[in-house]
């Protein structure tokens, strides 16, 4: 048993470029395992300025000089934010802020429907089961309640946090892109010398990393925009909150779409009831969603690594349970990095045995 630990081991570690390759993996996950909560502002910092390397690298390459590009794209990008922090986040804050307001309301009128199944349905529901399933809700209910007391009552300290990262964070993104070849240049110096291993992983998933967060952003993006047109054309409530749970669901696949699917359905029969208007919604609802993915999906995505879907699900589960949202958003790069490094690690078959 010993020898066959000591041959496999050998076998998977005896290169230095492995080693190092091992040693780069394990301090950069041990970075952001350990120190991801202080240093959160510098790792997002870190995140925007590499997508926002790919557009600047576009204005390069029409040979604009570095520091006016970085100026160009900043610029833009601080235009970007300042659009969303007051001029949409508001618009989600008030919709979201009349939604609970008639959530009592709906409710209520859930209530009712559950109390009429008994006599609609006497062989599948007892009165019994509703009364259950009601004070269920009710309970449920509170706790939502209470977290959003507790949470409003935490909101100073969430804001101050909040102008905090909108004062530091735009300074390191435009450090991070001004400065980049200095600061890699240092980087390097802290990283093993024999690292040709790591610089071919790096290269191989560098492209489709890329390729697919700002492949990603820009779905989110034009999702959202469409669902939000579609639903205010067709007069639904809270078109633009769902617009957003639209464009958000897209992070995580498979999943999302049938998540957002519920409170878009809810909304819209407390608004009309099963009417054709409600039909109508759920219809455009499921084009929007069609054309995401038969279209959208592969016109964005065409140059990314296809993963199966179970590994994509498992990479949403694994990296979800460890960093939250953006483990389940930067889940399918992840995982796309964890291929390139098996498909890189050199596994040297053992000798075959002398036939003679």
């Amino acid at each position: 048993m010993t020898n066959a630990i000591r041959a496999w081991f050998e076998r998977h570690f005896s290169d230095p470029q492995v080693l190092g390759l091992a040693a780069v993996l394990i301090g950069g996950f041990a970075i952001i395992w350990l120190g991801g909560g202080l240093l959160a502002p510098v790792i997002a910092s870190v995140v925007i300025a590499y997508l926002l390397e790919g557009l600047i690298g576009v204005l390069e390459r029409y040979r604009a000089p570095r520091l006016a590009a970085v100026l160009v794209v900043f610029i833009a990008f601080m235009t970007t934010l300042f659009f969303v922090m007051f001029g949409l986040l508001p618009l989600l804050s008030s919709q979201a802020t009349q939604l609970l307001q008639q959530l009592p309301t709906m409710l209520g009128r859930g209530q009712e429907l559950l109390l009429a199944l008994p006599l609609t349905y006497p062989d599948l529901f007892s009165e019994q089961q509703v009364l259950d399933l009601i004070s269920q809700i009710r309970a449920e209910a509170v706790i939502i309640g209470q977290n959003a007391v507790q949470a409003s009552l935490a909101s100073v300290v969430g804001i101050l946090t909040l102008l905090v990262y909108l004062i530091l964070m735009p300074l390191m993104v435009f450090f991070f892109l001004k400065d980049k070849l200095a600061i890699v240049a240092w980087v390097k110096h802290f990283l093993p010398e024999d690292r040709r291993l790591a610089g071919q992983v790096w290269a191989d998933v560098n492209t489709q990393i890329g390729n697919y967060v700002r492949g990603k952003v820009i779905e989110i993006v034009i999702v959202w925009i469409v669902t939000y047109l579609t639903f205010a054309l067709m007069g639904l409530q809270f078109s633009m909150l769902l617009g957003a749970l639209v464009g958000l669901s897209v992070v995580i696949p498979y999943v999302g779409a049938v998540a957002v699917t519920f409170p878009v359905a809810i909304i819209a029969y407390f608004q009309w009831g099963f009417t054709s208007d409600f039909a109508y919604i759920m219809i455009a609802y499921a084009i929007i969603q069609a054309l995401d993915g038969n279209v959208l999906v592969p016109l964005l995505f065409s140059e990314v690594v296809n993963l199966h879907p179970i590994a994509i699900i498992t990479a949403v589960l694994v990296f979800g349970g460890l960093w939250g949202f953006w483990g389940i958003f930067f889940a399918i790069p992840l995982a796309t990095l964890v291929q390139a490094v098996l498909k890189a690690w050199p596994s040297a078959a053992p000798p075959a045995p002398d036939p003679g």
